[in-house]
């Protein structure tokens, strides 16, 4: 496999995967984005915690799908993100995730 075909394949499979996003989202209520995933999901259970003098959050999806180029299943029913990094939360907005038809 030449370089260029490993590119090429990379390029589809992130297409593919923009392609799903697009079609999936209207699916869920929540975005969350850590530092290593981006998630869509249904419920979110958030919660700071405490181990001495470091805090940190513990969250919990349930009904979800994962952004991974790589994952061959990214629909998963629960997730357990446990991090020192920053979460972001937001709720999705449907009415501004219409994508104009030239787009598509």
């Amino acid at each position: 496999m030449s370089a260029e075909d490993l590119d090429n394949y990379e390029t589809d499979a992130e297409l593919a995967l923009y392609r799903e996003y697009r079609d999936v989202i209207k699916l869920f209520t929540y975005v969350v984005e850590t530092e290593r995933r981006f998630y869509l999901a249904n419920k979110v259970d958030f919660n700071v915690r405490s181990a001495g003098q470091d805090v940190y959050f513990d969250v919990q999806l349930t009904d979800a799908w994962v952004w991974d180029v790589y994952r061959s299943s990214r629909f998963v029913k629960n997730v357990r993100i446990v991090t020192f990094k920053d979460v972001n939360v937001e709720e999705v907005q449907h009415s501004d995730i219409d994508i104009p038809d030239s787009m598509r």
